[in-house]
């Protein structure tokens, strides 16, 4: 299967939504200990979810599109 060139904001919004995606991970990573006290679910900065959610419309996406999952997977394969 031949891989199409992404235009920009197609590569605008895969960028974004990796971000997002690693910035979700660091936030729930597993390998720092919990701080003491009750237990208080990580945040994710509300800019980057802005900025996923701006690029994915920019390019005409909600995000949840096999097409779009198929450029993530060509691009970060690890992502």
């Amino acid at each position: 299967m031949p891989t199409a060139v992404l235009t920009d904001r197609e590569r605008t919004a895969v960028q974004a939504y990796l971000r997002l995606l690693h910035t979700v991970r660091a936030a729930f990573d597993e390998g720092r200990p919990a701080p003491p006290g009750p237990a208080v679910l990580p945040v994710v900065p509300p800019s980057v979810l802005a900025e996923a959610e701006v690029a994915l419309e920019r390019a005409g996406w909600a995000g949840n599109e096999e097409s779009f999952f198929r450029m993530v997977r060509e691009w970060c394969p690890e992502g």
